[in-house]
């Protein structure tokens, strides 16, 4: 059974920094595509970032391009989220998901999900 849990979450200024972690179990790094999205109270669900099992190739939102680097740990399947320059839009849930399709931020190509980690930017 596959598992996602996200920690790291929290209050920051806006300017400062947190860094997101998602521990994955019942599926391999080698396998999946890992990503990070975003939900903002009444908006949709949005491709942050993602790191391929293909080639481990990583591409990102053009909002957040500069200022995140997402990164894995495969020995520890644990995937991570570094956030920098953070600004009060980013204020989300954040959430870790995986998908056996690759390239792709779109939500519909992820099959398992994460219970997500609360990330509030204040101005």
């Amino acid at each position: 059974q596959v598992q996602l849990v996200e920690s790291g979450g929290g209050l920051v200024q806006a300017g400062g920094s947190l860094r997101l972690s998602c521990t994955a179990s019942g599926l391999s790094f080698d396998d999946y595509t890992m990503a990070w999205f975003r939900q903002a109270p009444g908006k949709g669900r949005e491709g942050v970032s993602y790191f391929s099992w293909v080639d481990n190739t990583k591409d990102y939102a053009s909002s957040v391009q500069g200022r995140f680097t997402i990164s894995r740990d495969k020995g520890e399947k644990t995937l991570y989220l570094q956030m920098n320059s953070l600004k009060p839009e980013d204020t989300a849930m954040y959430y870790c998901a995986a998908s056996r399709m690759d390239y792709s931020l779109s939500r519909y190509d992820y099959n398992y999900w994460g219970q997500g980690t609360q990330v509030t930017v204040s101005s």
